[in-house]
């Protein structure tokens, strides 16, 4: 555990290098009283002048902790979320069993919403909820996809196992997820949101780019043992729990400051009429719903097939499934970048706009694919894209969720999201194994194409007179899985 403590203490001098910022003599040559001054450095200049004075130490060393939450988190998932699905396949499950795969954690995780949000609005610390759920439970779970391959089960038991591994997972992760929303608002004040978030980004970015192709590699040299063919998923499943208990650790050292629950007189009157109220007044918010339910119901129509199809329909395996995840996130890290600068200039409306009528392209390149290096290239503008996409999706949640009704506001969010979810993988499946992936593809492109059109119709962008913040920071969504 020092480990960490020296990388946390390392973190600001590492940061402020990534933001280009240079220090002065002065600041060289100041002592450091245990590391402790220096680990409540400001993350940039930017943010020394716009923030330092004003923000508590205890948020500073609770965003350094944060950063390194993301880094983890991040470098767990690159070892997970892209080859359960190519590990589901290995036991020779099809296109149905992948697509009840993703349905199934969809539905539980929309089941666990509503429960995560009450939980979160009557506990004094959120911080507990998200450790012990999604931190915890979801991330020990996968101790029982490394020892998998040693149970003498059928391929067909084998598959259930990793579908309900895939659902615990889900299900603890969304209950801690509208504590983890209301937990990030808190800890990162508006004004700082913007540069921190795009360093955290940055972190995250550099994680999924490194380990990403090391797993693709590792799946593929460890499943040539002939006594143990796939000793390269155990090996990539130990550690994204390895990476993920970094994760968790570092998490919990967020200090928290103890708060009031609300009272049960304010807690009986927040109920679902005064939520349905209150956004019926919001009519871009419910817009910004109508149009989320079924540009994701498009997504998830295709988006647990592009990687089993670059395995069976291109003829690529793991090692090139890995080098297509890297080249995405290589360039996502770009589009970071280039679209945090253009949400602040333009706006995040912008920016959701103009990603949402590009991004259909993408799904339509892979109906033309041919072979695996061509995944390489739509890759490369899908990662971009997809930067900017979450980049402003988040940031318009915050912004059309009303403050007093946020955690059960983004609880409904994400709800018809994940409804929209657990429809999409089953028909999905079912049109890969009667028709074809193309088709699942070009209906993909097409539903969101339709759901920008609806973006577009029904959310109106939210203006801001000059001088007022603007609340641009990177989403933790996790980009599409098209970016193979």
């Amino acid at each position: 555990m020092k480990l960490f403590e020296r990388l946390l203490a390392a973190g600001p001098n590492l940061l402020d290098y990534i933001a280009g910022r240079e220090h002065t003599p002065s600041e060289q040559l100041q002592p450091q009283r245990n590391g402790f001054r220096l680990l409540l450095q400001p993350l940039s200049g930017s943010l020394t002048h716009q923030s330092a004075r004003g923000v508590e130490p205890w948020k500073l060393l609770g965003m350094r902790y944060f950063l390194f939450d993301g880094f983890f988190s991040t470098a767990s998932d690159s070892f997970y979320l892209t080859f359960v699905p190519l590990f589901a396949l290995a036991y020779n499950a099809s296109g149905g069993a992948i697509g009840l795969m993703t349905a199934a954690a969809n539905l539980v995780g929309t089941i666990a919403l509503f429960p995560g949000a009450k939980i979160a609005d009557v506990i004094k610390r959120r911080r507990p909820l998200i450790v012990a759920s999604g931190g915890g439970v979801g991330r020990l779970v996968l101790i029982v996809l490394v020892f998998l391959p040693f149970l003498a089960i059928s391929p067909a038991a084998a598959v259930v196992v990793i579908i309900a591994v895939n659902a615990v997972r889900a299900f603890t992760g969304n209950l801690g997820s509208p504590a983890w929303t209301a937990f990030t608002a808190d800890l990162v004040p508006p004004v700082m949101r913007a540069r921190y978030f795009g360093n955290r980004n940055t972190m995250m970015g550099v994680a999924a780019l490194f380990f990403a192709p090391i797993a693709g590699w590792l799946i593929s040299a460890g499943n040539r043992a002939h006594s143990m063919p796939r000793l390269g998923y155990q090996v990539v499943f130990f550690l994204a729990l390895v990476l993920g208990m970094a994760s968790t650790y570092c998490f919990n050292h967020i200090p928290e400051p103890e708060r009031a629950p609300a009272p049960k007189q304010r807690r009986r009157h927040r109920s679902l009429r005064s939520l349905r109220l209150s956004m019926r007044a919001n009519r871009s918010f419910m817009g910004f719903v109508a149009s989320a339910f079924v540009w994701n119901l498009a997504l998830q129509v295709a988006g647990p097939f592009f990687n089993v199809y670059l395995v069976t329909g291109l003829g690529g395996n793991d090692a090139q499934v890995g080098i297509a995840t890297g080249v995405s996130n290589l360039t996502n890290l770009i589009g970071l970048w280039v679209f945090a600068y253009l949400a602040e200039r333009r706006g995040n409306y912008w920016v959701q706009k103009i990603t949402g009528f590009l991004i259909p392209l993408m799904p339509l390149a892979w109906v033309f694919a041919a072979h695996p290096w061509h995944i390489y290239l739509i890759n490369t503008m899908s990662g971009f894209l997809w930067a900017g996409y979450n980049l402003s999706n988040f940031n318009l949640l915050l912004e059309y969720t009303p403050e007093s009704e946020r955690a059960r506001a983004v609880a409904l969010f994400q709800s018809v999201v994940f409804g929209s979810a657990v429809v999409g993988p089953i028909v999905g499946g079912y049109l890969a194994d009667v028709a074809s992936y193309r088709l699942v593809f070009l209906l993909s492109a097409i539903g969101r194409w339709l759901a920008a059109f609806l973006f577009v119709w029904l959310v109106h962008e939210v203006r801001r007179g000059r001088g007022a913040p603007k609340h641009t920071r990177g989403g933790d969504a996790a980009t599409e899985a098209e970016s193979a």
